[in-house]
């Protein structure tokens, strides 16, 4: 080859390695990203709320006074809170612990706890509490207040020919999602 070729294809061949390199400075800068891009996704927010029942505010006692065969109402109503959110609504119920109420110590007299009646419904008659036998004090079909239902009910008794005397028994209320 003539001095004069090798000299054209020695400068074509470095015509094209900086072409080349040329490319590849441009390929490198194109990767990399320009002031003020952005790139986005999104998630999914998912909250998951459970169904709550609450009673709470429950009287922590309640007193019924008289004399033997004379029938008597609670001095002061039960009064008690119940909130949940399940929009089929709730019930309460009232349940007694044992079957009698009983006296202090070394009485050996009691109370029949079917003596005592509870006000079904506010307002409505009262129905004698019976061991292993809920009565049903309120019921509604729609969700509580969001801060709650108020409720309030009465007890009476036919106080039987017992000594004088405290008889106590515990009653269990419960708030049940329908």
């Amino acid at each position: 080859m003539s001095g004069k070729r090798m000299g054209r294809v020695a400068m074509a061949a470095g015509t094209l390695v900086a072409g080349i390199a040329l490319s590849m400075g441009e390929t490198s800068s194109a990767a990399k990203a320009a002031p003020g891009d952005t790139a986005s996704d999104t998630t999914a927010a998912n909250v998951v709320v459970t169904g709550a029942i609450t009673l709470t505010g429950l009287s922590s006692s309640f007193t019924l006074t008289g004399s033997p065969r004379q029938t008597v109402d609670t001095a002061d109503p039960v009064s008690f809170t119940v909130t949940t959110n399940n929009f089929a609504g709730y019930t309460v119920t009232v349940l007694p612990a044992t079957g009698e109420l009983l006296g202090t110590a070394g009485n050996p007299e009691t109370i029949p706890v079917s003596s005592l009646l509870v006000e079904q419904i506010p307002g409505g008659p009262f129905v004698p509490l019976t061991p292993g036998t809920p009565v049903e004090v309120f019921r509604k079909t729609a969700p509580s207040a969001a801060d709650g239902d108020d409720f309030s009910h009465d007890y009476r008794i036919t106080i039987p020919f017992v000594r004088p005397d405290t008889y106590t028994g515990t009653i269990n209320y419960v708030a049940t999602t329908l």
